[in-house]
Order: C-alpha cells, then sequence, then structure tokens
C-alpha cells in the first residue's frame, strides 16, 4: 500500500462513518425495514458520493466554487429535500414497522440526497485538492473512496436494525422516528445556516 493511500482511506473512513443526514436517514430505514432492504439506498448513496468525487477531480468541482449562486441553489435544494424526508419519517412515526405502505428510502431517493448536499461536493473538493496526485488518478480516488463508504453506510444500517430490537411497542417507535426526524432537521438547517 501506497503510503499516501492511507491518509485519504483515513479520510475517506472519517467522512463516511460521521454522523450525517444519509447516516440518519439509512439507520432509520435499517431500523424499519432490515438490512437486506437497506442494501440498495447504501450501494446507491455510497455511488454517488463517490461518483460526485470522479466529477470534480474531472473539473466539475472548480466550476462550482467559481459560481458561489450555484452552491446557494444546492445548499437550499439539500435543507429542502432533507425536511421533506424528515417530516415522511416524523408522519410516519405511528405507522406499522414492517407495512407495505411505509415508505421506504430508496436508491433514489439516496442518490439524489448525495446530489444536492453540498457537504458531499465539499468532502469531493477536499479529496481532489488533498489527495490528488499522479501515482493515483481520479478514478481510482473514486474507487477508494466508494470501498472505504460502503461498510461505514453498512454499519448505520446494522445500527439500525439493531436497535430496532429495543422498539418493539408503537410508542418507543413513535418516539426512535420523531427523535431522527428532528436529528435530520436540526443537521439540515444548521449546516445550511452556518453557511450563510
Amino acid at each position: 500500500m501506497s503510503p499516501s493511500l492511507l491518509p485519504f482511506m483515513l479520510f475517506a473512513l472519517v467522512a463516511s462513518i460521521s454522523p450525517g443526514p444519509t447516516n440518519l436517514l439509512i439507520l432509520a430505514h435499517g431500523a424499519q425495514h432490515g438490512l437486506r432492504a437497506s442494501l440498495a439506498p447504501i450501494v446507491s448513496a455510497c455511488a454517488a458520493a463517490a461518483g460526485i468525487v470522479w466529477l470534480v477531480g474531472l473539473g466539475l468541482g472548480e466550476v462550482l466554487l467559481r459560481h458561489p449562486l450555484a452552491q446557494q441553489v444546492m445548499s437550499w435544494a439539500g435543507a429542502l429535500w432533507l425536511s421533506l424526508l424528515a417530516w415522511q419519517l416524523f408522519r410516519a412515526a405511528g405507522e406499522p414497522v414492517r407495512a407495505s405502505t411505509t415508505r421506504r428510502f430508496g436508491a433514489g431517493s439516496a442518490a439524489s440526497l448525495q446530489l444536492v448536499n453540498p457537504k458531499v461536493w465539499l468532502m469531493a473538493v477536499a479529496v481532489i485538492g488533498v489527495f490528488a496526485a499522479p501515482q493515483w488518478p481520479v478514478w481510482q480516488l473514486a474507487l477508494v473512496f466508494l470501498l472505504v463508504a460502503l461498510p461505514c453506510m453498512g454499519a448505520w444500517a446494522l445500527l439500525g436494525v439493531g436497535s430496532a430490537r429495543w422498539l418493539g411497542a408503537a410508542p418507543q417507535w413513535r418516539r426512535f422516528n420523531q427523535l431522527l426526524a428532528l436529528v435530520l432537521l436540526v443537521s439540515a438547517w444548521s449546516a445550511l445556516l452556518s453557511g450563510a
């Protein structure tokens, strides 16, 4: 292993495992629908984030840095998207856990969230700015990021699956979902307002 790869892997680990909106939604999804049903959103979210690293490495990051209005639009779109997801999670709090009517956080939603999440774009700019080097082409950095992110997000789903064991009755599920919805809202809007 190249000495320059280990710091990048550690950065990718911290960026992927730390709490954030996508990880909170995967936690809730894992608790409600299980690990198997969470695999598609996990793969989709991680692939989208790795794709963003790749796109930024190809030059899209410079375009975004030169257009602050585009950054603002992405920030607001991300906060509004997360608010909608939090509202759905909050409203679904009293529904049966395994009911087919319970709305799932699907692969499309997971990928879309990454595309409007300014934190993912800033992370990608940091990856390319700090770790891109002639010996590590951009596609390899994106691939390594994907391989590190998958088990990290999988750990959040497993945490959700484990928490489901203690959430047998409807009142506990209601409180759990409402708490996650509120944390998701705080996460989305505090990131937006701190950048304003």
